[in-house]
């Protein structure tokens, strides 16, 4: 355990940070599952809704730094394609 008051300090931060990062990534893998449900449905509307939904949640976890841009930029593409073929 930390003795010195500035680290007993960080180990709070650090928690705070860790649950909050924790809270969004696992947001984030949710609406991406939800995104791939909703392609294997076969419904184009609802792919589409969510497709918007899971590109707006990649985009603000790589804001945030949550992960990186690279990440979700390659995230949505693949997805994307996914949505496109469905569309075809």
């Amino acid at each position: 355990m930390a003795n010195h008051k500035s680290a007993i300090k960080r180990i709070r931060q650090t928690e705070r940070r860790r649950q909050r990062n924790q809270h969004a990534r696992s947001g984030m893998r949710t609406q991406i599952k939800k995104f791939l449900e909703s392609l294997e449905s076969g419904d184009a509307a609802a792919a589409q809704k969510e497709f918007r939904l899971t590109e707006r949640t990649l985009r603000r976890a790589a804001t945030n730094g949550l992960i990186p841009k690279k990440r979700a930029d390659r995230r949505v593409s693949a997805l994307a394609k996914n949505l496109n073929a469905l569309g075809q």
